[in-house]
């Protein structure tokens, strides 16, 4: 089989694939030659990575009625959906006595809720045609605790039992369910971070960005396209029996 068309035929959903993490899984996908469903929040920022097999439709993974209708689009343009990786998320630290209702429940909504409403919305794809793929892009904070974030890990967390899960549920069957736990990557949600993390902390930027450098085991920022590997191999060929997993990539063992 040609490498670069392992996908051909293949309708992939990327949620948060207007960048990142996301569109680095998204264009792995598209150049072996996956029709890709990019979502995001912003039809500009979607737009702007749109072509080459992927095709941007505004979602919001926090609202079930926007999950199901962008993804019933989707499918009706693309057809079923076989490969899911339900990315979309945010990462932002509060200490716990800061941590009002209202943020917690949306990180909740964001990065736990939303991959469920998207798993489900994307399911019946792979029951119909008896084959799927689901990733989910959880973080090293999803396997350990992680100071100043406990929402931020809490909701990683439950991602990963969410994973481990359906692995169960459809043991045997010819869907995979995984999880990629990346530690700190080199793409706009760090430069934020090191942004709230000097202002919190009174660091510069620069000593703020050292010490998410130095969480890597490597001692180094992951590149966005060490992940998009990563899930190129969850899709490829031979991939069938690496299921339930929580997949660290983070320069070393890190728990």
């Amino acid at each position: 089989m040609d490498m670069a068309r392992n996908l051909a035929g293949k309708h992939a959903l990327v949620t948060g694939g207007g960048t990142g993490i996301g569109l680095a899984i998204a264009r792995a996908f598209a150049a072996q030659g996956a029709q890709v469903t990019i979502t995001g929040r912003r039809q500009q920022v979607l737009d702007d990575v749109a072509g080459a097999g992927l095709h941007g439709t505004v979602m919001d993974v926090r609202d079930e009625t926007s999950v199901q209708d962008a993804i019933d689009t989707a499918i009706a343009a693309r057809g079923p959906i076989q490969i899911c990786v339900p990315n979309a998320g945010i990462a932002e630290g509060r200490a716990v006595h800061k941590t009002d209702l209202a943020f917690w429940r949306n990180m909740m909504a964001t990065n736990l809720d939303g991959a469920f409403l998207t798993i489900k919305a994307c399911l019946p794809g792979m029951r119909e045609t008896q084959w799927g793929r689901v990733i989910a892009v959880s973080s090293i904070a999803g396997l350990r605790g992680l100071p100043g974030a406990a929402a931020y890990a809490a909701s990683k967390h439950g991602l990963i039992g969410l994973i481990r899960s359906l692995s169960e549920d459809y043991m045997g069957q010819p869907f995979t369910f995984n999880a990629l736990c990346p530690g700190y990557v080199d793409t706009p949600i760090v430069d934020r971070n090191q942004e709230a993390i000097a202002q919190r902390t009174g660091m510069s930027t620069e000593e703020a960005r050292q010490v998410m450098i130095d969480a890597n085991r490597h001692k180094r920022l992951l590149d966005a396209d060490e992940v998009a590997a990563a899930a190129l191999w969850l899709v490829g060929p031979r991939s069938q029996s690496i299921n339930g997993q929580a997949i660290q990539i983070a320069g070393g063992q890190t728990v």
